[in-house]
């Protein structure tokens, strides 16, 4: 659900990251802030253990045009995959107005990919949100491994309704900025049909 700010103008959107553990998200979302205009960006929070795996979520609002006198703003999250942060991950869900489910490629990740996609929506439900109502797009990433499940095989296990989807490589920054486009243009879309 967008937050209007009408002192500031501004309304600000929440798009979430999503998937199992070291699959890529925050990669994402440090690529895009790298190569993000710093005028057009506010700080990058990071909360990572010692290993290196975010821990609550990474933060990073972006300006994107205006509807109607408003600033858009976008505010990107990432959830921490691993199953024993399942709290946090319905936490960061909250008020969510555009998901990207950020899947690791490697054969060997596919289950984990499965139980994560499963969880997603579980916990959506529980916040009374419907997936295939909500702006979404898929990014497959890690394409550049040699271990790699076929893109028909995974959109076949991951993509029931036919969402759009992106090959990634998200440490080169391959189909980074095309995943984020493809969300926030469904998410503006969504805000100009309501406002």
């Amino acid at each position: 659900m967008s937050f209007i700010n009408y002192s500031s103008r501004e309304i600000n959107c929440k798009i979430v990251y999503y998937g199992p553990g070291l699959c890529g998200k925050t990669t994402n979302l440090q690529y895009i802030y790298r190569r993000t205009n710093p005028e057009q960006k506010g700080k990058l929070i990071s909360l990572a253990t010692e290993t290196e795996r975010t821990l609550f979520f990474d933060f990073l609002p972006l300006a994107l045009g205006d509807i109607k006198g408003f600033k858009i703003r976008f505010h990107l999250y990432t959830v921490p995959g691993q199953v024993f942060y399942a709290a946090s991950r319905k936490l960061i869900l909250k008020g969510v107005d555009g998901v990207v489910f950020v899947a690791d490629s490697q054969i060997e990740r596919m289950e984990s990919n499965l139980e994560s996609f499963d969880d997603l929506k579980i916990n959506l439900a529980e916040q009374g949100y419907e997936l295939e109502k909500l702006p979404f797009t898929i990014q497959y990433n890690k394409r550049d491994l040699p271990n790699i499940v076929p893109v028909l095989d995974m959109d076949r296990f991951l993509n029931l309704g036919g969402t759009p989807w992106f090959e990634g490589v998200a440490v080169t920054g391959r189909g980074v900025f095309e995943t984020l486009k493809a969300v926030a243009k469904q998410v503006l879309f969504e805000l100009k049909k309501n406002y």
